[in-house]
Order: C-alpha cells, then sequence, then structure tokens
C-alpha cells in the first residue's frame, strides 16, 4: 500500500506542470522541492510532550504554503493540523489544544485570528508572508530529498468534521487515507493528461482525498483557487482548461445561478458529495459533463461506488460491511425504512479520532455513522440526513434531505430545510431560502408534499450562515427558528396557504409552549 510519501517521491524528477495559482505555475519536480524544504524546517520543530511527533497547526487560505505544508509533513513525520479559517478565535483555541498544536502557521488576512487563539492556546504563530519565515526555509532550498520511514498507517494530518451538526471532532489522517483514494481516483477518474480544479478549502477532508490525491497520484495539473466562487467558477475552467473539478455542497447549486444557460467549457468531470439530484443533473447537462456525487465524510468509514444506472438520487448499492440498523435496536431495516449506515465489520480509512473515544460513533466494533438512509428493495441506498436532520412531525419520521429531493426539481436556488419545535410534541418543517419568495407559486408546490412534510415556516433569509465548503450550517437556521429578522412566512392551518409571520403569531407560539412546558427548546433564541 502506498504512502504520501512514496507519491511525492515519483513525482521528484517529473517537470510536468504540478500546480497552478493566481497566475504562477510549479512543475511537480519544483513543487517537491518547496516540500522538501519544509520537511527539513519541520524536523527542527519539538514537540510540547515527548513521544509524539510535532503538530504544526495550518490556519490558511487555499494557497500553495498549504500543499508545501503537507508534503514537508509527509517527508519529515510531523502532523499537519489543518484549522478551520472560519471558526471565531476562541475556538480556534479550543481546537488548537485539543489537536495537540505546538506551533501556529498562518496568513496576513488571519493573522489576527492567529495571534489571539495562538494566546488562547499559549502558542507562538508565525506568519508564512514574514520575511522572518523565508529565513527559517532559506537554508534548506535545494537540499536533497529527505530520508524518512513513513508507513501507511503513519499519523500525518488532523482533519476536523465541517461541524454541520455540532462540535467538530479532529479525525485522523493517515497517510493510506489520503493515498488510497488519490490512487483509487486516479486509476478511474483522473489521468496524466486532466486539469484539476480544487476550489474547496484544503482544511476540509474533501479537496485533500478528492483533488489533490489524485492530482499528485496521477501527475496531473492541479490548479488551486483561493475560495470557489460560482461567478469565477466557468471563467477558471475555459482560462486553465480543467477537465476535473471537485465540490461539495451547494456550490453546483450557485454555480448553476450565475450560469444561466448551456455553457461551452472543457469539464469532463465533476466529483463531490451531498449535491441534491436535481442539481447534479441541471449542472451535468449545462455544463455537458458527467456529475458524481458520491456519498463521504471526513471519517470515510463508510463508502459507496455510485451507479450512474441506478435509480435517480442512490448513493450506490449497500456492501458487504455496512448496514442499515435500527439505531434502538441495532437490528437491520427492511427495504423502505430508514435506519442508520453503520460500518459493521470493517472501518474502511477511519482510522479513529485523536483523542476522542466518541462512544457515540464506535462501539461494540461497529461504526455508527450518524447519517441516516434507507435501502430500495434491490439494495440501493437513498441518503435521508445527519442525525440533527431527522424529524418527527405528527408521530412520523423522516429526513429533512427527503423534503429537499421532493422540492429540488421544482425550487429554484440553494435552499435548507430543518426542524424547529412543535408547539405541543415533535417538529415542525421550516424552510430557508434566499432571494424573491412568491407564496402562491410556492403553496402550490408544497400542496403536492406528504402534508407531514409541508413546511410550516419559510424564512426568506439575506444570506445563508455557511461553512468553508459551502454547506448550509442548518444548526445556525435551526437555533433561531422563527425568532429571526429575516421575514418569515407562515402556514397557519392545513391547507397549503402562506402569510407573514406577524408579531401576533410569535406570542400565540411562544403562549402554547409555556403552555405545554416547551419553552426550554427555545431557550436563548
Amino acid at each position: 500500500m502506498s504512502t504520501v510519501t512514496a507519491l511525492l517521491a515519483a513525482r521528484s524528477a517529473d517537470d510536468a506542470p504540478g500546480l497552478t495559482f493566481e497566475g504562477r505555475t510549479w512543475t511537480w519536480h519544483e513543487l517537491v522541492g518547496e516540500c522538501a524544504a519544509r520537511a527539513h524546517w519541520l524536523r527542527g520543530l519539538r514537540a510540547a510532550e515527548p513521544g509524539r511527533p510535532a503538530h504544526l497547526g495550518v490556519l490558511l487560505d487555499n494557497v500553495p504554503e498549504m500543499l508545501f505544508l503537507l508534503g514537508g509533513a509527509a517527508l519529515s513525520g510531523t502532523v499537519l493540523v489543518a484549522l478551520n479559517t472560519t471558526r471565531t478565535p476562541d475556538r480556534l483555541a479550543a481546537d488548537a489544544r485539543r489537536a495537540d498544536c505546538d506551533l501556529i502557521l498562518t496568513e496576513p488576512a488571519h493573522l489576527a485570528a492567529a495571534r489571539e487563539a495562538g494566546e488562547g492556546a499559549g502558542l507562538d504563530v508565525i506568519d508564512y508572508e514574514d520575511p522572518a519565515y523565508a529565513a527559517l526555509l532559506s537554508p534548506h532550498k535545494g537540499e536533497p530529498f529527505p530520508d524518512v520511514a513513513a508507513e501507511p498507517g503513519t499519523l500525518l494530518m488532523l482533519i476536523f468534521t465541517s461541524g454541520t451538526s455540532g462540535d467538530p471532532r479532529a479525525v485522523r489522517i493517515t497517510h493510506r487515507k489520503i493515498a488510497v483514494p488519490g490512487e483509487n481516483l486516479a486509476g478511474r477518474l483522473v489521468n496524466r493528461a486532466d486539469v484539476v480544479y480544487s476550489p474547496m478549502p484544503l482544511f476540509h477532508s474533501g479537496a485533500i482525498m478528492a483533488a489533490v490525491a489524485p492530482a499528485l497520484a496521477a501527475g496531473a495539473h492541479l490548479v488551486l483557487r483561493r475560495r470557489f466562487s460560482a461567478s469565477g467558477l466557468l471563467p477558471d475552467l475555459r482560462a486553465h482548461g480543467a477537465t476535473y473539478m471537485h465540490y461539495v455542497g451547494k456550490a453546483l447549486s450557485y454555480a448553476l445561478i450565475a450560469t444561466p444557460e448551456k455553457v461551452d467549457n472543457p469539464l469532463r468531470i465533476a466529483f463531490g458529495n451531498e449535491a441534491a439530484p436535481a442539481e447534479q443533473a441541471a449542472f451535468g447537462e449545462k455544463y455537458g459533463c458527467l456529475v458524481i456525487d458520491a456519498y463521504g465524510s471526513t471519517e470515510t468509514a463508510i463508502s459507496f461506488s455510485p451507479d450512474p444506472f441506478g435509480p435517480p438520487g442512490a448513493l450506490g448499492k449497500l456492501t458487504e460491511g455496512v448496514a442499515i440498523l435500527d439505531p434502538a435496536t441495532g437490528e437491520p431495516c427492511p427495504p423502505g425504512v430508514t435506519g442508520e449506515l453503520v460500518a459493521t465489520s470493517d472501518n474502511g480509512l477511519f482510522d479513529g479520532y485523536y483523542r476522542d473515544a466518541a462512544p457515540d460513533r464506535t462501539r461494540e466494533g461497529m461504526f455508527w455513522s450518524g447519517d441516516h438512509a434507507y435501502a430500495d428493495e434491490n439494495g440501493y441506498v437513498f441518503f435521508v440526513g445527519r442525525s440533527l436532520d431527522r424529524l418527527r412531525v405528527d408521530g412520523e419520521n423522516f429526513g429533512a434531505a427527503e423534503v429537499e429531493r421532493a422540492l429540488g426539481a421544482d425550487l429554484p436556488g440553494p435552499f435548507a430545510v430543518y426542524g424547529v419545535p412543535d408547539t405541543a410534541a415533535g417538529d415542525q418543517v421550516m424552510l430557508a431560502v434566499t432571494g424573491a419568495f412568491d407564496p402562491e407559486a410556492f403553496g402550490a408546490l408544497a400542496g403536492r408534499l406528504n402534508p407531514k412534510w409541508m413546511p410550516r415556516f419559510v424564512r426568506v433569509c439575506r444570506e445563508f450562515p455557511l461553512t468553508a465548503s459551502n454547506k448550509i450550517l442548518k444548526r445556525t437556521l435551526a437555533a433561531r427558528a422563527w425568532l429571526t429578522d429575516d421575514p418569515v412566512w407562515y402556514r397557519p392551518g392545513r391547507a397549503p396557504a402562506y402569510r407573514p409571520l406577524t408579531p401576533d403569531d410569535v406570542t400565540a407560539l411562544h403562549a402554547d409552549l409555556v403552555r405545554t412546558g416547551r419553552t426550554h427548546l427555545l431557550e436563548g433564541r
């Protein structure tokens, strides 16, 4: 089994284009040379506790330095801790402590937050654009390829889960966790002639495993963008001749809004996860490419192979070692019944969380994903939602993703479905949208839904709270429920008729919660 170290060694004499960023291109040979220089510097970094490798926290946008340091860590035995640039300084400090960072390296855009976090965690901070950093690296320029013994199971990175449904956890990213998907995708979807476009954050696992790793394994040309831009996508694809791109979350939806017509471009494949089936189809048609939406999480304990001939929206078929179990009983769910996705006999590429036993995830030798799904009679799996995306309305359990799928073909633009407290028991469905909202048109659409899926509230957001990978932070939306300054439309009865939520409505809803003893569900909102 390969390692990232071995993949870098294979590129060390390769003079083909390896990386392009904001008008500058490095050959693979030059890129590996930059990694080697950092590896020699990192070898001098000492861990606060004996017996473990040094941990370097990096708070960076998508800049080449992130990749140079990733390679440097692979060539030196250092552990790279990917810190999330959207986190507040106090949260960054907590993340750095949790991941045992020994130093934080950042850039001017995040220097203030890094210094505050460093003060909170008791860590020094380096700005990589400061001449002092260049002086640290200068003695190592041109030094030979380091001799390092890396094994597939050697810890290389700590990447935090996205935190869309709770506090992030630091996932152990070993060499195999990057090399295996890189080699698999290089063998199937990416070849040396491809140009790989990578606009998603490098502090999340998706961009590392589905863009950087296959480009490295195949010797393809990687094009890095500092941040995703819907309006910049088409010009970038054309300017760089990009044939493969990686996406996450709502990126395709935003791109569809920014590109109203079918467009001529070189893209062959868009590979990612969490795009709605309607968005996948529309993007593939508009950009003339194959969209492959795979199931994925930072843990990568469970994976599916998408079947282009399977039913629309299916993740793929259940495979040996993966089951859908009733979380209450642990028993397998029959076809059509929603349960939790569980790795029953093999944790795949998941090597555990860092200093976190996570009994809610790993118990009795199995990995419980927290993701809900059902399988049809042919074994095809359909994603329903994360644990906090589960709703119970009038005694019926269902997932927000099911409602989103039902709305996806007809509701323009990005949107989010989530649960808010019912005044009596269980949940009510709330929908968040952006842009213009037509209550009559939406009422006609909602009237075709399962009555229990019909949104009770519609919030018209000025903008969505997003993770850096363009996932809508539903927990942030749900935390406010209907108590927001954004316009909210309300369906008080059974009919799909929506009107503006009034202060009197809010007072009445609160009174009902008081009456039923459920005000604690809105505490702090």
